[in-house]
This record gives structure tokens, C-alpha cells and sequence, in this order.
């Protein structure tokens, strides 16, 4: 069992959700959760017994922090680019520099024997000629070269690189997909609660995700256990994106992918105006993961499919429908009657 862990990233959900659960766990003799800024006060409470420290992990000090608490497990679950665009520079420096940073704190103590990061499956990519399912040993058929996705495949060469320098040390990358939930506030998750959701004409992206609890629950075991190597991590099945915008009562408006960018830029400053490039393209290709090595080598299932994760985020945000799912089968029934009738 770890005795002191330190987790980035707890002025946000994840990070301050998982210092709050390892706090708690039987073993663990200290817990730091380390921001920029603190937590919010709902956060602080999540935190529990978890001790907060100002830090900044770009900052080459954070050496010194680690050292003087004698921490001997890291938590990096501060890898995260969701936000406007407006705010890349930032994310791109917390994400790849805040990593490099801290990744040279944990080779020089050698107290550190344990390291996890919190990836995306955004390592992939997207693009026309992907596999239907990409396995941790896929390699990307265009490899990312900007956006969240750029990020990650640095932030994971950081890793591989540490774990070069330092063979002693268990290191463990969990390649998320895209997190949802009730309390889950994402670009993804505010693209899904627009009245009129754009969708780019003749595609219906597959999409997998993982709901919030399943991530904090195999971030949480990946710190107290031994699980060291790279694991995706979604839900079970997938749901289409036309699925998905008429589960959460959505209408989804079709437009020429050549369209979307500007219409983001147009909408500035509403919920759409946080998509990103490389989320462009999964809404336009989409991307889907296999999971055994998590089930077999890791040994964690899953307790949400992909639509039960995105069933329980319609519900939680308590979502209206502009249209009853009702009314949409009628007129779907009626439209495939006129079809057959047309002799089409």
C-alpha cells in the first residue's frame, strides 16, 4: 500500500474525487492534492482528509515538494484538454510540460516507486482509415499532430521515457474515452444538451464512453494495486451518434463537415464553442477501443456500459426532450411505410 500519494489535477472533478476516495482507503498514511488554484468548496469536501497544496507542476519546484513529503506514489490526473480553444495554450502547457516536470520530481526521489497517468484514448486518433477497434498495441493510422491528442501521445513518450530511466518504478497509463456522467461537465456533455445539436451530413460516428465512477474506480485501484503497463479503458458497446443525440431528447441538425468550424467560431461563447479539432473528427469518424487486457491483465470490469454512462448523464442532468422519443418512433414508422410504399 502507498503511504503518501500525491494527485494532480484537484480543482477538478477527477482529481478531487480520487484524493477523497484514497484519503479514505485502509493503508494509505497521506494524501496531497496539488492545483494551481484551489478546489471549489463542494470539491474541498469531496477531498475529505486530504491535505491541498498550491503548486504548479510546470514549476521545476514541485521536485522539492515531493522530496520534503516523502511521496512514494503519483497520481497525474491533471491530463486533460477539454475547454475552448481560447485556452490551448494553457491546457497544452499543464498537459505536456506539467508532465515533464513532474516526471523528472518522480526519477530524481528515489522514494517514488509507483506512477499513474491518466490518458485518452485520444492517442489514437481518428481518421477514415482507422481499425474498428484499436487495441493498446495500435499504432495510429495518422498520428496525431495536434489538440488533445498531440498532447497525449507526448505526455505517454514522458512516461516511457521515465520508465526507461527508472526500471525499478511501476508505472501505469489508463487510456481513457470520454468521460460522462450527472456531474460530468465536459465539451462532449455540453455539445449533448444543445436543443439542436449539429451532426456533419452522411456520418454517424460510433462512440464509446466511460462513466465518471468507472474512472475513478480504476484510477483508485491502479494506485492502492500493482497493475504496471498501458490499459484502455471504456465502457461495454457503443452508441451511434444519432443514438445518442435522441436518447437525451435532443434534434440533431446535419450539416456539411466544411460547415462545423465556422459555425463553432460563429457560436462563440455558447456551449458549442468548445470544440476542439480532434473532437471534430471523432464526431466525424469516431473511435472504439478493446478492453480485454483491463478485464484480464488489470482485472476491472466496468460497472456502466456506454449507454447506460450516457443513460445516467441524460438522467442526472435531468435533460428535456424537445421531441418524445414517442413522436420521433411515429414518425420514423411513417417514414419507412411511405418508403415501402414509394417501392424504394
Amino acid at each position: 500500500m502507498p503511504d503518501v500519494v500525491l494527485v494532480t489535477g484537484v480543482s477538478r472533478f477527477i482529481g478531487a474525487h480520487l484524493a477523497g476516495r484514497l484519503a479514505e482507503a485502509p493503508g494509505v498514511g497521506r494524501v496531497l492534492g496539488v492545483d494551481v488554484v484551489p478546489p471549489s468548496p463542494e470539491l474541498s469536501r469531496r477531498m475529505g482528509r486530504a491535505e491541498f497544496v498550491r503548486a504548479d507542476i510546470r514549476n521545476p519546484l514541485i521536485a522539492k515538494i515531493v522530496s520534503e513529503a516523502r511521496v512514494d506514489t503519483v497520481v497525474q490526473a491533471s491530463t486533460d484538454s477539454d475547454g475552448p480553444p481560447s485556452a490551448r495554450t494553457v491546457h497544452k502547457e499543464m498537459n505536456v510540460l506539467g508532465t515533464m516536470r513532474l516526471m523528472a520530481a518522480c526519477q530524481s526521489s528515489p522514494l517514488v516507486r509507483k506512477l499513474v497517468v491518466r490518458s485518452s484514448s485520444a492517442v489514437y486518433g481518428a481518421s477514415p482509415r482507422d481499425p474498428a477497434v484499436f487495441t493498446e498495441d495500435t499504432a495510429p493510422k495518422d498520428l496525431p499532430s495536434s489538440g488533445r491528442s498531440k498532447d497525449a501521445v507526448e505526455v505517454e513518450g514522458y512516461a516511457r521515457g521515465l520508465g526507461r530511466r527508472r526500471p525499478d518504478m511501476d508505472i501505469t497509463v489508463l487510456r481513457f474515452t470520454d468521460l460522462v456522467g450527472p456531474r460530468v461537465d465536459s465539451t462532449l456533455t455540453r455539445y449533448f444538451s444543445l436543443p439542436l445539436v449539429p451532426t456533419i451530413f452522411g456520418r454517424d460516428a460510433r462512440l464509446q464512453l466511460l462513466h465518471s465512477e468507472d474512472a475513478l474506480a480504476v484510477l483508485q485501484r491502479a494506485t492502492l494495486e500493482e497493475h504496471p503497463g498501458v490499459f484502455n479503458a471504456g465502457g461495454d458497446g457503443v452508441l451511434m451518434l444519432g443514438q445518442a443525440i435522441r436518447r437525451a431528447g435532443r434534434v440533431p441538425t446535419p450539416v456539411p463537415g466544411s460547415a462545423i468550424p465556422p459555425l463553432t467560431g460563429f457560436l462563440r461563447g455558447t456551449n458549442l464553442a468548445g470544440l476542439s479539432a480532434d473532437q471534430l473528427e471523432i464526431l466525424n469518424f469516431g473511435r472504439v477501443v478493446d478492453t480485454t487486457r483491463l478485464r484480464e491483465r488489470f482485472g476491472f470490469v466496468p460497472r456502466w456500459t456506454t449507454q447506460q454512462a450516457f443513460d445516467d448523464f441524460v438522467h442526472g442532468r435531468d435533460l428535456r426532450p424537445l421531441v418524445s422519443p414517442e413522436r420521433i418512433r411515429a414518425a420514423e414508422r411513417e417514414l419507412g411505410r411511405a418508403i415501402s410504399r414509394a417501392g424504394w
